[in-house]
């Protein structure tokens, strides 16, 4: 562990108020053996022998704040399904308080994963956007909870339950919350006045454009920093590590991962971890430091996964 992380050692993350809010997903993986290929069709025939489903999405992110010990909540809406019933059953076991809206005019989002000797062979995905009346319902919890939550993250999945984030931001703002963003889409104006955007590289280079070197990067990224009004940019790059955007200037900090065997949901775990560690007082700086070792660890597991108090603060 680097001194700049040690110098951030076993916050007391409990004291952290985290209040989680997005598109809420159920991940289900199917495992089996895949030992010839089909007659009717030159696709590999699995043989399902266990079957797994975990939490998604926003979930994914409450459930990663949850797991550093954080007091967390979700607000989010699923279908009023045997799948919706899952993710609150889920929810309970990872200790996250359960606000979901329930949808009877949609299915819940799931996103099913075949693998074979776990090696992710298909993905098939189930999403319907939220209805018009549920999402009211959905604003009008937003803005009654915010007073019992000191950090705010709002976690897009462009699946439909943050049409109305523009608002969410004002009002948490209003309150003096801190507001974390996990962006999606080609319009990052809907984010103006959050205090902290967490896009990747792919994300950010759809908006900004391309760029031909890092001080043209920087440029562009500071540029968008001023112009939404964000108190900070943190740029995700994979294998490069994060980049920190501020007004007083850029920090870079490389990769820990040491082996990435599955990617699914790295983002999540990041903003969970940069919000835990917030809600705790801590300086940002420090806070990156450990939201990137969190995605150097969460990385080498299979599918979305969690990240413990315990592995953060590990001695190399």
């Amino acid at each position: 562990m680097s001194d700049f992380v040690a110098a951030a050692r076993l916050p007391d993350v409990s004291q952290a108020r985290i209040l989680v809010a997005g598109d809420v997903m159920l991940d289900r993986y199917w495992f089996g053996e895949v030992n010839r290929i089909s007659p009717e069709a030159p696709v590999p025939v699995v043989r399902i022998q266990k079957r797994d489903a975990r939490l998604g999405g926003a979930a994914n992110v409450a459930r990663n704040a949850a797991a550093l010990g954080a007091g967390v909540g979700l607000l989010g809406v699923v279908g009023d399904d045997e799948a919706g019933n899952e993710v609150a059953q889920l929810l309970q076991e990872s200790k996250v308080a359960n606000f979901l809206q329930r949808d009877s005019a949609i299915s819940t989002i799931i996103k099913l994963r075949v693998l074979g000797r776990q090696q992710q062979l298909l993905r098939v995905d189930f999403e319907e956007a939220p209805s018009d009346a549920v999402l009211r319902d959905k604003l009008s919890q937003f803005n009654a909870l915010l007073d019992d939550y000191h950090t705010i993250v709002l976690s897009d999945y462009a699946k439909g339950s943050l049409v109305n984030v523009a608002a969410m931001i004002s009002a948490a703002r209003a309150k003096g919350k801190y507001v974390l963003v996990d962006p999606k889409g080609d319009d990052f104006t809907r984010y103006r006045g959050a205090s902290i955007m967490t896009p990747n590289k792919s994300e950010l280079r759809h908006v900004i454009g391309s760029w031909s070197s890092e001080a043209h990067l920087t440029e562009k990224a500071q540029t968008l920093r001023e112009q939404l009004q964000l108190d900070a940019l943190l740029l995700t790059r994979s294998e490069e590590g994060m980049s920190l955007y501020q007004a007083d200037g850029c920090m870079h900090m490389p990769t820990h991962a040491r082996e990435v065997f599955d990617v699914s949901g790295a983002g999540d775990t990041v903003i969970a971890t940069l919000a835990a560690m917030l809600g705790t007082g801590m300086a940002l700086p420090q806070a990156v430091a450990l939201a990137n070792r969190a995605g150097g660890i969460v990385v080498g597991k299979l599918g979305t996964a969690t990240v413990s108090h315990a592995e953060l603060f590990a001695e190399n």
